[in-house]
C-alpha cells in the first residue's frame, strides 16, 4: 500500500529575480524564455563650475533688479541651461561675461517698450549655441572622476537642484523651495519637468506681442501715474540701464514711472545738487511739508533711475528722513531709513551713527526684538561708545529694568532728533509709569512730582495729559496744591496701558 503526502514539496526561492516564464515547444518540452527587461540608461552631464557661479551669481540679493520677479528670473534662467545642455555648449560658453537672467529680461523688455525689432535674447543665444554646437561637434566632452550620474528623468533639471551628497550642498540650500524634489514622483515633478523641458517660442512670442500691444501708444517718460506712498519708482520695467538727465528745471512733481524714463524729463546730478540748495531754502522759509516731500521723492527717483550712489546721494536720503521725523511720516523715514542702510554699507559717508540710533529708538517703539537683537549683534565697540548709540542703548536698558525715572532723563536729553522718535512711544511709557506710581504711592501724590517723574515741561501739559485720558476727576486741588487720587487711579491707569502696548502703529516698516 503506497501513501501520497498531502502537499507538493516545492523549493525554495534563493534570489530576487522573476522566475523565468515556461513555454511549450512543439516537440513538447518545456523552454524557458526571459521577459525581456528594459533598462534605463542614464546620462552623465559634467555641470561645469561655470554654470554653477553662474547660478548662484542669479540669485545675489545685490544683482536683483527692481520690477522682474524671482519666478520670471528663474524661468529664464532654466531655459538658458536647457539651451546649452541641448546644444551641447556647456562648456564652450563664457559664462562669466554672459548677461545674467534678470539682465536678459530686462533688455528683452527694453527693446518691447521701445517697439524695437531686434531679436530677443533668446534668439541671440540660439545661434550661439548653434554656432557653438557645429564647431564642437567633433571634440568630445572631458568627464572628471566626480561626473553625477544621473536618471533620464533629471536631465532636463538645472544643475543646481541635482542631488549630489558631495558637490551640490550648497547649490541644493539657495534654490527655490517652490521647485519639487527630484525623488518626488507626483504631479508637481511630471509638470515641473514638462514645464523645464519645453522649448516653444510660438507660446513666448504670442506673449511678448501681447505685451507690445500693451505698450503701443505710450509715449515713454511722458505718461505716468500718481504715486500712492510707498515706492521710490526706482526704475520701469522697460528699462534697460542708467539714464543720463537732459531736463534743467529745477522744480518736477514726483510721479511713479509706469514706461522706461525719457531722459529729456530726468534731471542730472548737478541740477540735482542745485535743486537740494533750493529746497533747504524753502523748507526753512515756508515749512510746506506737502511739497517738500513731493520734491524729494522726485529728486530720489532721478538719483535712482540715473543708478547715481555717492554722498550727495546719501545727504538727500538723510536730509528727507529727518524732514519726515520732524513731521511724524514715519512711513517716508521708514523708506529713506531702508535705503541708507545699503548706502552707509558702500562706505559713501554720511551719518552712519545717529541713523543706528535712531534705528534702535524705532524698534524700541514697534517692541520688535527681532531685529533689536540683530541691531545690536551689528553693534562694533567704537559704535557702543557714541554719543547717540549709548543714548539709545541706555533707553533701552532703563524700559528693560522698568526704571522710569531714568527713562525721563534720558527723554529730556536725548540728542539729534531722537526725541521725535521718543515722542511715538513716550504716552505709552508715561501710562507704565502712572500705573506703577499708583501702586508705590497712596493714597496720593503731587501733581508736581509727577511733572518732574515723567519729563513734562509743566503742570498745565501733566494736566492736559490726564484730560486727555479722563481722569481730570483724580486731581484734588488742595492747600499744598494739586494731588493726584492715586489710590482711586491706579486702576484707570491699569486699563490705559494695556490698551496703549496693544496698539502700535507701524507705518512701512523698515
Amino acid at each position: 500500500m503506497s501513501t501520497h503526502t498531502a502537499y507538493t514539496a516545492v523549493a525554495a526561492r534563493k534570489s530576487l529575480n522573476r522566475p523565468a516564464m515556461q513555454s511549450h515547444t512543439p516537440n513538447g518540452k518545456m523552454a524557458a524564455s526571459n521577459e525581456s527587461q528594459t533598462t534605463t540608461k542614464t546620462k552623465k552631464i559634467d555641470w561645469p563650475m561655470g554654470v554653477r557661479l553662474y547660478v548662484q551669481r542669479s540669485f545675489v540679493p545685490e544683482n536683483n533688479i527692481p520690477g522682474i520677479e524671482k519666478t520670471d528670473m528663474e524661468k529664464k534662467l532654466k531655459e538658458v541651461i536647457t539651451q546649452a545642455a541641448e546644444h551641447d555648449t556647456l562648456n564652450s560658453i563664457d559664462w562669466d561675461t554672459l548677461p545674467l537672467p534678470q539682465q536678459m529680461i530686462q533688455s528683452e523688455r527694453a527693446k518691447l517698450a521701445s517697439s524695437s525689432a531686434a531679436p530677443h535674447w533668446s534668439q541671440s543665444f540660439s545661434a550661439l549655441f548653434v554656432k557653438d554646437s557645429e564647431k564642437e561637434k567633433t571634440s568630445k566632452k572631458r568627464k572628471s572622476a566626480e561626473t553625477t550620474t544621473l536618471p533620464v528623468a533629471q536631465e532636463s533639471l538645472p544643475p543646481w537642484r541635482k542631488t549630489n551628497a558631495r558637490n551640490n550642498a550648497f547649490e541644493d540650500r539657495i534654490s527655490h523651495p517652490k521647485v519639487p524634489s527630484v525623488d518626488r514622483g507626483d504631479k508637481r515633478q511630471r509638470k515641473f519637468e514638462e514645464d523645464f523641458s519645453r522649448n516653444d517660442p510660438s507660446k513666448s512670442d504670442i506673449n511678448l506681442e501681447k505685451r507690445r500691444r500693451r505698450f503701443e501708444g505710450v509715449r515713454l517718460g511722458a505718461e505716468y501715474t500718481r504715486a500712492s506712498s510707498r515706492e521710490d519708482s526706482a526704475t520701469s520695467e522697460g528699462e534697460a540701464g542708467p539714464v543720463v538727465g537732459r531736463c534743467q528745471q529745477l522744480e518736477k512733481k514726483y510721479f511713479r514711472l509706469t514706461a522706461a524714463p525719457n531722459p529729456d524729463s530726468v534731471r542730472p546730478l548737478d541740477v540735482l545738487e542745485r535743486t537740494l540748495e533750493m529746497l533747504k531754502r524753502k523748507w526753512r522759509k515756508e515749512n510746506n511739508y506737502s511739497y517738500i516731500c513731493d520734491q524729494f521723492k522726485s529728486l530720489r527717483q532721478d538719483l535712482t533711475v540715473q543708478h547715481i550712489k555717492n554722498e550727495f546721494t546719501v545727504k538727500v536720503y538723510e536730509i528727507h528722513a529727518r524732514i519726515a521725523l520732524e513731521k511724524g511720516d514715519i512711513g517716508e523715514y521708514n523708506q529713506c531709513q531702508t535705503q541708507l542702510r545699503g548706502l552707509y554699507a558702500q562706505n559713501l559717508g554720511g551719518n552712519p551713527v545717529e541713523f543706528k540710533a535712531y534705528r534702535i529708538l524705532y524698534f524700541i517703539h514697534t517692541c520688535n526684538r527681532t531685529d533689536m537683537n540683530e541691531v545690536l549683534a551689528d553693534l562694533t565697540a567704537t559704535e557702543k561708545q557714541q554719543p547717540a548709540i549709548k543714548h539709545a542703548l541706555d533707553v533701552r536698558s532703563a524700559l528693560a529694568l522698568g526704571n522710569y525715572h531714568r527713562f525721563f532723563q534720558l527723554y529730556l536729553n536725548t540728542p539729534n532728533m531722537g526725541a521725535y522718535l521718543m515722542d511715538m512711544f513716550i504716552v505709552r511709557e508715561r501710562l507704565l509709569a502712572l500705573a506703577n506710581i499708583c501702586k508705590a504711592y497712596r493714597p496720593d501724590v503731587k501733581l508736581r512730582f509727577i511733572t518732574e517723574e515723567l519729563g513734562f515741561e509743566s503742570d498745565g501739559e501733566t494736566v492736559q495729559f490726564f484730560v486727555e485720558h479722563d481722569a481730570q476727576h483724580l486731581l484734588e486741588e488742595r492747600e499744598d496744591g494739586v494731588r493726584l487720587l492715586t489710590g482711586k487711579a491706579g486702576a484707570l491707569f491699569e486699563v490705559a496701558k494695556s490698551v496703549a502696548f496693544k496698539r502700535v502703529d507701524i507705518k512701512g516698516q523698515i
